[in-house]
């Protein structure tokens, strides 16, 4: 199985980068794994709504260059489907099993995702109503889709 994330923007932190790398590394024995990094539109704090369209359709053109059309999409929204780690967990597994081997992760960037990346995806999974850091989420992420890994094989690290 071949799992990506997508996100916007270059990730600067240390912290998350060493975050995401170690639980990349650990998932490697069970899947193939790739963080995939897209540029972000550069623009003022301050933008009409005419503005952060065009920024999200820029973006949302680069984050569908790098998606493959066999992919099972999973879009990270606000109004997204609250799922627990469990549910992630057979989600990811029924996937694997009855559905595609590619299952494609979307982060958006600081003003969300393009209605184009919403359109593609099949699937749009919320972690609740709080804003989080989009940089952040990529580690949280990660992190759950490790989680999934080892509850699907009924190994020691859920809790």
């Amino acid at each position: 199985m071949l799992i990506q994330i997508i996100g916007v923007g270059k990730l600067k932190e240390k912290y998350l980068i060493n975050g995401i790398a170690e639980y990349a590394k650990r998932l490697t024995p069970y899947l193939k794994f790739q963080v995939i990094e897209v540029a972000d539109e550069k623009a003022p704090d301050s933008l009409s709504e005419a503005e952060v369209g065009i920024v999200k359709a820029r973006e949302g053109e680069r984050i569908l260059a790098h998606i493959k059309s066999e992919a099972h999409v999973i879009a990270l929204a606000i109004d997204g489907k609250p799922w627990s780690s469990e549910e992630l967990a057979a989600e990811i597994d029924r996937l694997g099993t009855y559905g595609t081997s590619h299952v494609v992760f979307v982060i958006g960037g600081s003003h969300g995702l393009s209605d184009e990346v919403m359109r593609r995806a099949q699937q749009r999974m919320s972690f609740g109503r709080m804003t989080l850091p989009h940089q952040l989420m990529r580690l949280v992420l990660v992190e759950q889709i490790y989680r999934a890994v080892k509850i699907n094989r009924g190994e020691p690290y859920h809790k």
